[in-house]
């Protein structure tokens, strides 16, 4: 893992960066098909980054028929696995190698704070291209028990040309959780990134391709959901999409397989998490320091955030206690200070979203514990708001900020009722000292994953996706995520009975 660098160091780094700024196609950065372009910005600082090509149908086009030429002459499917392998072993050097540069870049565009970028998300995105890549090799076909007379095998192909949808809170890692997998199988991919976080996806790109990714196989267009990612999801010749974003976009994706060719759609969508403290939960303060971990790392621009606390009444006061000196260490201010743990919402837009929660809760009548502070337009304060009722639109609707809401319970099975009183079903976090009600809670909430005196999501062994209205059609990460991305055959083959 790379080292962190100093805020002036990154200062530097940031102002000599050179920035992509061209759809990438077929082996090569191009402008889009119109000349089209769009600004993308620095969050933090209001500065345009760089104009960045705008695709629409027609690139949609241009790079779906690049991708379905790649995927039918077999120049990536039909290599030896051994040597896919090795070339996403190289990627996965490639990228290492430019570890600074990515960190740089993915702060710059998104807001994140450059310690997080540095030391969770390149580092995981190195490790989960590797793990996959090791993977190509190691999952194996089956035959079945059909007798002496037949030989039955059953097969894994790729599933052909695939479409991989991003999210603006995690771009680099997410696009990971999406081209490992996929690219291991042995697709062609078209990557639609968010347009708000572009960058280092056309920089990924173009580092696969130097590490003999070869043409067509992994191509990038920027662009708006409506330009790119409808005809996307309405191509007659993509066989898959992969979705990561809100519930909402991801029903729109169903309704474009239904009206197109039915490709598969797999969709990871929002979460409303909750973490349960029970009153036998013990050392408080560990458990302070998950939950405020869980709600405000990546500014709880996070799907699996920890946005909800559904803790015992009796340990309520104590609990927040304690919380309040945990938050002591999330500093907020420039994203490019590795000293500062909190940066800028993703845009504009995103704030007042966020802070329209802060003036609902005000109207509510709720009392703000800690936080509640917004400044420049695009940073919110951690905030914790409390006496939060199971109506309350804190209580039941995805903020994607960090605003953590406080309801209490006095029965495990109110606090169960509580944990699942929710449209969503994506993560949940339980804090207890007895194994019967960890074990309990753990299978009574509907939610994909559950973590016990914890706060996360596993890890690249492990897979990733959600219950409800979070999640559809598959899983990301782990070996079960190779299942969306190939096709199971059936080959029989008779074996007739010898005539002597």
């Amino acid at each position: 893992m790379a080292e962190l660098l100093s805020a002036p160091e990154y200062a530097a780094l940031a102002a000599n960066l050179r920035l992509p700024s061209q759809a990438f196609i077929d082996g090569a950065f191009q402008p889009s098909r119109s000349g089209a372009t769009f600004a993308t910005v620095n969050p933090a600082t209001d500065a345009v980054l760089t104009e960045i090509a705008a695709c629409d149908a027609a690139d949609v086009d241009f790079a779906v028929a690049k991708a379905r030429a790649a995927f039918e002459d077999g120049r990536w499917r039909a290599l030896a696995p051994s040597r896919r392998k090795a070339i996403l072993l190289k990627f996965a050097d490639l990228l290492e190698a430019h570890a600074h540069e990515l960190a740089t870049m993915e702060s710059l565009d998104s807001g994140k704070p450059i310690r997080e970028c540095q030391n969770t998300d390149v580092p995981e995105t190195i490790h989960t291209i590797r793990w996959h890549a090791e993977l190509i090799d190691k999952i194996y076909d089956n035959t079945a028990p059909v007798g002496a007379n037949a030989l039955a095998l059953v097969v894994r192909e790729p599933i052909g040309v695939v479409g991989l949808v991003l999210p603006w809170n995690f771009p680099l890692l997410m696009l990971a959780w999406k081209i490992g997998p996929s690219l291991a199988a042995g697709c062609s991919i078209v990557v639609k990134p968010a347009k708000e976080t572009t960058l280092t996806a056309l920089r990924v790109a173009q580092l696969a391709h130097e590490a003999g990714v070869p043409a067509g196989v992994f191509n990038v267009l920027p662009g708006g959901g409506k330009e790119v990612g409808e005809p996307l999801g309405l191509h007659m010749d993509v066989d898959m999409v992969s979705f990561t974003g809100s519930t909402e976009t991801g029903r729109r994706f169903l309704r474009y397989a239904a009206d197109s060719n039915l490709k598969r759609i797999v969709l990871e969508c929002g979460g409303k998490n909750p973490a349960v403290v029970l009153r036998d939960a013990k050392d408080l303060d560990t458990v302070a320091q998950h939950v405020v971990n869980g709600a405000f790392w990546n500014m709880g621009e996070n799907c699996s955030a920890s946005s909800r606390l559904i803790v015992h009444a009796e340990i309520k006061d104590a609990l927040l206690q304690r919380i309040g000196v945990q938050m002591r260490e999330w500093r907020m201010g420039d994203p490019l200070d590795p000293a500062h743990r909190v940066g800028a919402l993703v845009s504009k837009a995103h704030f007042e979203k966020v802070r329209g929660y802060l003036v609902h809760a005000d109207a509510e009548g709720l009392r703000v514990a800690y936080g509640g502070d917004t400044r420049g337009g695009v940073f919110v304060e951690p905030t914790v708001v409390d006496g939060v009722s199971p109506a309350s639109r804190l209580f039941q609707e995805e903020i994607f900020g960090p605003v953590l809401s406080v309801t209490t319970f006095t029965h495990i099975d109110e606090a169960i009722a509580l944990a699942n009183d929710s449209v969503y079903g994506l993560a949940a976090s339980v804090y207890t000292s007895d194994l019967n009600h960890a074990m309990r809670l753990s299978r009574e909430i509907r939610a994909g994953v559950v973590t016990v005196n914890c706060f996360g999501e596993g890890d690249v062994t492990t897979p990733f996706g959600g219950y409800k209205q979070s999640g559809f059609g598959g899983r990301d990460k782990s070996v079960w995520a190779h299942d969306q991305y190939t096709e199971i055959k059936t080959i029989w083959i008779d074996v007739p009975a010898s005539a002597g």
